[in-house]
């Protein structure tokens, strides 16, 4: 809205010229992000305490968590409503995929959001039992399924639709109709496999923010005639208004990791873990970069994959590969410290963004 009405001046002052700018204006959506994050999240922690809106653990469930107990939950509504205002502020508000990219981020929140409410309000034996499987995932094939209509609808090239082999810049498939089932599995297995992921403090936040600073200048790249020609990538018009989502995204995830680092004083819960996951997975598929999200996202593809392999292992062998799914549990139960498991996925998820990042250039 201020960039709308900012360039509606330049013709008066021609230094507001500079909103002209994705850069410039990214920063201003990481501040402005960080800013309401920062500010807010104090006050939402003293309420979700007020109303007792907490986590609840069980000593059978995972031992070394009981301590976690009360830490108020569902801080990703605070997340959300950062990255949303920062994106409306300062994005193109006439730009489709910024519209695309909210629907996932508040579709998906709101699943989390119910899936949230529902374990808050069904105490069973100690825990909290949210959504079941099956409608949990049905009203995520909903929502991904309009997502990935919305993106089939709009296109405007073939190159919209079709998936870029990274390296191999003369290399791609196209699809046809068969891009909204591939989107759709995009995002619902993004989307879960960041909630999976979201199980220490901290552990989640940050991988998030560098796979969407990472897919930031993807956008940017994308969505630059020049910078797309000279890297070998399709030119998208309008992709590099995505960058300022995912600008917002690192400055809604900094903020929150403020008090999320350990000892943790908020969780995201379901409604942030799942909106994120999807706001990510959207980014890659509107600047076409699916295999790249699976490189920068290779955390929560090995967390995933932990959780899978347990139950093939243990449904056809009935033994566990794992002494406890997903891979940071296990990790816990080989005595790792909390905080030493956790930097060190850190890494493991920044050498991997900046492996994604690398094949910008290796083409």
């Amino acid at each position: 809205m201020l960039t709308h009405l900012f360039l509606s001046m330049t013709s008066e002052y021609s230094w507001l010229n500079v909103f002209r700018y994705v850069t410039f204006r990214g920063v201003l959506a990481v501040l402005t992000a960080l800013g309401l994050g920062v500010v807010v999240f104090p006050y939402a922690i003293r309420k979700l305490r007020q109303y007792s809106i907490g986590e609840v653990t069980r000593d059978d469930d995972v031992p070394m968590h009981s301590d976690k107990g009360g830490t108020p939950t569902m801080g990703g509504v605070i997340i959300i409503f950062s990255v949303c205002i920062a994106v409306l502020l300062w994005a193109d508000l006439n730009t489709r995929f910024v519209w695309i990219a909210l629907l996932g981020l508040l579709g998906f929140g709101l699943i989390g959001f119910v899936d949230d409410w529902v374990k808050l309000k069904s105490v069973v034996n100690g825990t909290r039992r949210g959504l079941s499987v099956r409608v949990k995932l049905l009203m995520q094939i909903v929502v991904a399924a309009a997502v990935a209509l919305a993106f089939y609808m709009s296109a405007t090239s073939p190159i919209e639709t079709a998936y870029i082999i990274p390296i191999f810049k003369d290399i791609s498939l196209d699809f046809g109709i068969w891009f909204i089932p591939l989107t759709m599995l995009v995002i619902v297995a993004t989307s879960n496999a960041t909630n999976l992921t979201d199980g220490l403090d901290g552990l989640a936040i940050l991988p998030i923010v560098l796979v969407a600073g990472g897919l930031g200048i993807f956008s940017y790249a994308t969505g630059h005639s020049v910078f797309s020609e000279y890297l070998a990538i399709p030119f998208i018009e309008g992709a590099s208004e995505l960058a300022i989502f995912c600008a917002s995204i690192v400055g809604g995830g900094l903020a929150f990791l403020v008090f999320n680092c350990h000892p943790a004083q908020v969780f995201m819960g379901d409604v942030g873990a799942l909106a994120l996951g999807t706001a990510i997975a959207i980014v890659a598929v509107a600047v076409r970069q699916e295999l790249i999200l699976f490189v920068m996202g290779g955390l929560f593809v090995l967390e995933a994959l932990s959780v899978i392999t347990q139950v093939i292992s243990y449904k056809l062998f009935g033994r566990r590969i794992w002494l406890m799914s997903p891979l940071h549990h296990h990790l816990e139960l080989k005595q790792w410290p909390e905080t030493r498991i956790t930097v060190r996925l850190w890494i493991v998820s920044f050498v991997l963004v900046l492996a994604g990042l690398a094949t910008l250039k290796i083409r």
